[in-house]
């Protein structure tokens, strides 16, 4: 009888998992808040603005430290979260009269600006489903196995508007962005020794999908023009891990240390005069560094300093134009391609969690980074990704039953922020990003 309750749970697992994972696939990803890193994945750590390295409170503890799997139980966590990000660029000047410029080819384009139509346009596509999933099982009193399933994303954008066609009106009047879609499948291990001190691994396979639309006129500055647009979704798979360490250091005192591989994916062969290196599209490692103390028993305070190395991805790291600005960086899908400019982010995290009775907890979060991944002479590309977002404020809560199972929500809203520079294929304007957003989730978990 036993074993029939274990195979059934673990098909019901299995099934969950398959069903979350399907989910996340057709929800279109945009979470863009720390660059295109989401600022938590669990609906518990979303409240403390992601904080928690230090402090594992569900299954989806891997997602952030595979190590803290050993202090969360026998559970399963479902969540979904509907995010609205309200993103626009303004372009700011009329563009330059090409036939006041010599040397301009009005014909083919070589040595003429590269304007953009004068005015502010608004992103659509403004509201998104985006599941979550984690199950994890104790073996022993110290170890553990689990498996979480969550999203990342946030290159999404989806204006109206031929945003880079007005240089060549001879170009389809279509509209304008791309659309990003990441997929993480992460199972792990976990075990503690001496009752103080947890080690934690994730394998992680990644699934990543791909669009652009109207990128057209820059197949003059393509090795592959016909591999710049318009070729619907694309698809790469890779796979990486996740280590993990948590450590109490005091009864009221604990620290937790988690590090990301670089996530090694297929190239976007569809997209190879787009992205550097006919199409690379990796996925930055990334480390996060955490305490979590308790200066009574019914609070815990919690502070994560996370950094993303956006510089080691060639296709986002490389800058627009080559260092006299005179020209771009590489042709577009070379080895050496332009890209969008990120630099590196580090990312400053905040949270409180008070227990106020044994039904209701309440959590509270902050976020800051001192500053956005993208820098003022790279925004014309990233008009297709502005992800300029600085600051989080969260709150969630807890509500437990008399059988243990939880309610949970947060909400979340990333301040407005904005960037402002000179177009580079036109320093007769200057173009604009802004941005905002709003996220809120709903949870449920069972413990057994």
């Amino acid at each position: 009888m036993k074993q029939k309750k274990l195979t059934g749970l673990r098909n019901l697992l299995l099934g969950s998992a398959a069903v979350m994972a399907a989910a996340l696939l057709a929800a279109p990803d945009a979470n863009a808040t720390n660059g295109y890193f989401a600022h938590g994945y669990s609906i518990k750590n979303k409240a403390l603005a992601g904080a928690g390295v230090a402090l594992p409170l569900d299954a989806l503890a891997a997602s952030m430290n595979p190590a803290g799997m050993t202090e969360v139980g026998t559970r399963l966590d479902l969540g979904i979260s509907l995010f609205s990000p309200d993103r626009s660029y303004k372009v700011k000047g009329n563009p330059t009269n090409p036939g006041d410029v010599p040397g301009c080819d009005q014909m083919t384009g070589a040595g003429c600006p590269f304007g953009l139509m004068p005015g502010t346009e608004d992103s659509d596509s403004n509201y998104f489903g985006i599941p979550s999933f984690g199950y994890n099982y104790m073996l022993t009193d110290h170890s553990a196995v689990g498996i979480s399933v969550y999203g990342n994303g946030g290159m999404n954008t989806d204006y109206d508007t031929a945003t880079f066609n007005y240089v060549n009106p001879s170009l389809p009047d279509n509209s304008t962005g791309v659309d990003l879609m990441q997929l993480f499948i992460a199972p792990t291990y976990a075990h503690k020794f001496k009752g103080k001190h947890s080690f934690g691994i994730t394998p992680i396979i990644a699934v990543q999908f791909f669009e652009a639309k109207g990128t057209e006129a820059f197949g003059g500055f393509s090795e592959s023009p016909n591999k710049l647009a318009d070729n619907g979704h694309e698809s790469s798979f890779g796979f990486g891990a996740r280590f993990g360490y948590l450590g109490q250091l005091t009864d009221k005192l604990s620290i937790g240390l988690s590090y990301q591989t670089e996530i090694d994916m297929d190239e976007f062969d569809d997209y190879a005069g787009l992205f550097a290196e006919q199409g690379d599209f990796d996925i930055p490692q990334n480390f996060t560094v955490g305490l979590a103390f308790k200066p009574i028993p019914s609070v815990r305070l919690v502070f994560d300093w996370q950094r993303i190395y956006y510089s080691d991805i060639d296709s986002i790291a490389n800058p627009m134009m080559n260092s006299t600005g005179t020209a771009l960086y590489g042709p577009l899908g070379s080895n050496k391609g332009a890209g969008f400019g990120w630099d590196d982010m580090d990312v400053f995290k905040f949270g409180l969690e008070w227990e106020r009775t044994a039904q209701w907890t309440y959590r509270f979060g902050y976020s800051y980074s001192d500053d956005q991944p993208i820098p003022d002479s790279e925004v014309m590309f990233n008009i297709l990704a502005p992800a300029v977002i600085e600051q989080h404020i969260n709150f969630g809560f807890t509500r437990t039953f008399a059988s243990q199972n939880e309610l949970n929500f947060a909400l979340m809203y990333a301040l407005n922020n904005d960037i402002e520079g000179d177009n580079p294929l036109d320093p007769a304007q200057k173009i604009q990003l802004d941005m905002d957003q709003w996220e809120v989730s709903l949870g449920y978990s069972w413990v057994f």
